[in-house]
């Protein structure tokens, strides 16, 4: 009866997975208003198990982009009209190069999208609307995007997209308009693992170190810890958040890091040695079961000697750069911006190199 059970489930899990897969790609054909009525509050609550998330999106592509439209963030932030976006042509890695020409700069910063390691474009929110808002504050972008963990693809692909990326940027100074030792390395979520990771690579000879690193609400572990049952199910409760169970973001550590397993330290940026570590703001999420992985990591550079500012954004959700008309997302963005704006207050231009 056992056997028989668990050969018929998997095969009815992979099936809804498929037919999901192709509704997803077929949603994403459609115009924006369509796929916004469609999902409506689909982004939130319970994942999928991470093999059916996976199937889904290698069937769909990618999730439907439901998000703010260029025209609408222009139209709530008018100042980024004066942005400048560019190809900046890396080979074999996709980018956005975000400036408002003849405008000087004191710093820069190399920004990588999150999306579970499966998902995101440089489309997304969390990559143009943020790309843009530094850019009108006088602070370049360059936005990249990177190979996802699906089709076999695993570690360190998207590391090593990264790592390129971060490599044309301080050899072309004059596209970012800062000199190399100005420039900063930052991601959101699985993007946040990318740029520790990355980090921790310069750090042990792949190329010159960033000034700082800048963390949204990221995932540098392969497991969570220090949850109890009352704090997953306050979160898991809360419809309008996404609830990234432990066991699923362990399933996904696995699939992403596959041959390299959970203890590469630069798949999982928090395992391992962190002295030498550039100074890191970690951004966290009250509503956000990854916000154990930030606070958990800040308390390891701490104890390494780094440098690290921390901040909880109080009741919100995982992904705040992905929504730009929240107070949440716009905080991000202030946080983000003071981390990387000189203040004679905390030594002139320390921060930017």
């Amino acid at each position: 009866m056992s056997t028989q059970v668990s050969g018929v489930v998997p095969r009815q899990a992979r099936g809804r997975a498929t037919v999901l897969g192709y509704a997803m790609k077929v949603l994403r054909g459609l115009p924006r208003p369509v796929r916004r009525a469609v999902l409506g509050g689909a982004g939130a609550g319970e994942l999928p198990p991470v093999a059916d998330f996976v199937r889904m999106l290698e069937i769909a592509g990618d999730l439907p982009d439901s998000g703010p439209t260029h025209a609408e963030l222009v139209a709530r932030f008018p100042e980024i009209a004066a942005v400048e976006v560019e190809d900046p042509g890396i080979d074999g890695v996709p980018a956005r190069l975000y400036r408002v020409p003849g405008r000087a700069a004191e710093a820069a910063l190399v920004w990588v999208h999150g999306g579970a390691f499966v998902s995101g474009d440089l489309a997304m929110a969390e990559a143009h609307w943020t790309g843009s808002m530094l850019a009108a504050r006088g602070i370049p972008v360059l936005s990249l995007d990177y190979r996802k963990a699906l089709h076999g693809v695993r570690f360190p692909a998207a590391s090593d997209d990264v790592l390129a990326g971060w490599g044309w940027a301080v050899s072309h100074p004059e596209r970012l308009g800062v000199a190399a030792g100005r420039m900063h390395l930052g991601g959101a979520s699985a993007g946040g693992n990318l740029a520790a990771g990355v980090a921790k690579r310069l750090r042990d000879g792949a190329g010159r170190p960033p000034a700082s690193v800048l963390l949204a609400y990221p995932a540098v572990h392969p497991e969570l810890t220090g949850w109890d049952e009352a704090g997953l199910a306050a979160i898991r409760d809360e419809r309008s958040a996404v609830y990234f169970s432990p066991e699923w973001v362990r399933d996904l550590s696995l699939h992403y890091a596959g041959d390299a397993g959970p203890a590469d330290p630069y798949a999982f940026p928090g395992v391992g040695d962190l002295a030498g570590t550039p100074p890191t703001l970690i951004i966290d999420c009250e509503r956000d079961t990854l916000r154990r992985s930030g606070e958990l990591y800040a308390e390891q550079l701490r104890a390494a000697g780094a440098e690290v500012s921390a901040h909880l954004l109080a009741g919100a959700a995982h992904g705040t750069l992905n929504e730009p008309f929240s107070e949440a997302g716009q905080r991000t963005v202030d946080l983000m911006t003071e981390w990387l704006t000189p203040r004679p207050d905390r030594g002139g231009d320390r921060p930017a190199g």
